[in-house]
């Protein structure tokens, strides 16, 4: 696997410890917040000031990596912050230090996402980069199983004890932080940090970037839209009668089919075309949502979350390469942190408008619409040129 370079197997590395780190506490981390006095609404503006904060954070950092040429910086800074954030909140349980803990674990993402991906696209080529970021999607999500079956075999023998699993959390997160300094490529001197650019600069993107990206990207967070928070895909599995402990072995489940098929999709896309597999994967979504609006059966619900996997691995390290493929490479950094960064925002809206419709009219019509608006955009990304054209393209996307 010649395209494999080292480069991108340390990042790969780096996200596979990060995620384990940070999926540990996914499955306790409403249950900790509620056992040091947490509500529910406490809760869901802690989760939306994050994401918000993650969202903005990608396009600003994203711009300042381009403007700079600098890339390593960005991505061992970001990771160290995440890290750092996971002892913090069990260091004290005040509600202003765990907002601020969990706002420097989502900053550290927004810090490092555009500039690891930028660095992914520098190590492929327009014909490799559905196995670039398809490899790194599948070490990323391999994290997310490891991470919720270590937590659950420590919660089998350590009952509650929540505070010990933050500390236990932090152990990879320290060694993606320690992988991150392995990292080795030629970049500016310049300092990051000296350039000054407005927070919302990298918005001006959106009217500079190419047309074909534009086109692309409004698809794509129209998608986001309606894509809501696997959370009531969840919540929906346990209405079918599963357990607490099922719950989070169908989550592990699908993680692990994510992480299994997101690298041989990526070859899968090299070959076929990106636009393909990423429609081919649009319409199982679609398929999966209507099939939980349908079917209530467990042996179906597996089958769903089976499909469900495929999806993701045909779909989110795609959309990244697709996107790489159609901008210039100075820009990278703030293509994929504008996108980024508008999906986080697009991503609550989603949430909020799938609780409503669950609220008002029940699961089954929440998911139904949610299918609908998957098969008409399948139509919109069928329109849409093949990003390996639009590679030779000007910079108007004509």
């Amino acid at each position: 696997m010649k395209y494999i370079t080292r480069t991108v197997w340390i990042l790969s590395v780096v996200s596979l410890f990060t995620d384990m780190s940070s999926e540990m506490l996914y499955p306790i981390m409403p249950i900790y917040l509620k056992t040091i006095g947490f509500s529910i609404v406490l809760i869901g503006v802690l989760e939306g000031m994050a994401e918000a904060i993650a969202g903005l954070s990608k396009g600003y950092f994203g711009k300042l990596s381009d403007l700079s040429g600098r890339r390593v910086p960005f991505v061992q800074l970001g990771y160290a912050m995440s890290s750092l954030s996971k002892p913090m909140m069990a260091m004290f349980t005040y509600p202003l230090w765990i907002f601020f803990a969990r706002a420097l674990d989502r900053f550290g993402k927004g810090v490092r996402t555009g500039a690891r991906d930028a660095i992914l696209s520098d190590e492929a080529t327009p014909e490799t980069k559905g196995k670039v970021f398809g490899f790194h999607r599948s070490m990323d999500t391999l994290g997310a199983v490891i991470g919720p079956l270590l937590a659950l075999m420590y919660l089998y023998y350590y009952p509650e004890d929540y505070k010990t699993l933050f500390f236990l959390a932090f152990i990879p997160g320290l060694l993606a932080v320690i992988a991150s300094f392995y990292i080795k490529k030629e970049e500016s001197n310049i300092n990051p940090f000296t350039i000054k650019t407005s927070f919302t600069s990298f918005l001006n993107y959106w009217k500079s970037g190419p047309s074909a990206y534009r086109k692309l990207v409004f698809g794509l967070l129209f998608f986001t839209l309606f894509n809501s928070s696997d959370i009531f895909l969840l919540l929906q599995v346990k209405q079918a009668g599963f357990d607490d402990s099922m719950v989070i072995g169908v989550y592990i489940f699908y993680n692990l089919i994510y992480a299994l098929f997101a690298f041989p999709m990526g070859i899968l896309a090299d070959y076929f075309g990106l636009k393909t597999i990423f429609i081919l994967g649009l319409g199982l979504f679609a398929f999966v949502y209507l099939g939980m609006a349908v079917f209530n059966s467990q042996t179906m619900i597996f089958v769903l979350f089976f499909v469900y996997g495929l999806y993701a691995s045909m779909t989110e390290g795609i959309a990244k390469a697709w996107i790489t493929n159609i901008t210039e490479k100075k820009d990278t950094a703030t293509a994929i942190g504008t996108f980024t960064g508008l999906q986080s925002i697009c991503a609550m809206l989603a949430s909020s408008l799938t609780g409503f419709l669950w609220y008002q009219y029940g699961a089954g019509t929440a998911f139904l619409i949610t299918s609908i608006a998957a098969f008409v955009l399948i139509f919109y990304f069928i329109a849409l040129p093949h990003p390996n054209f639009l590679k030779t393209a000007d910079k108007n996307g004509s």
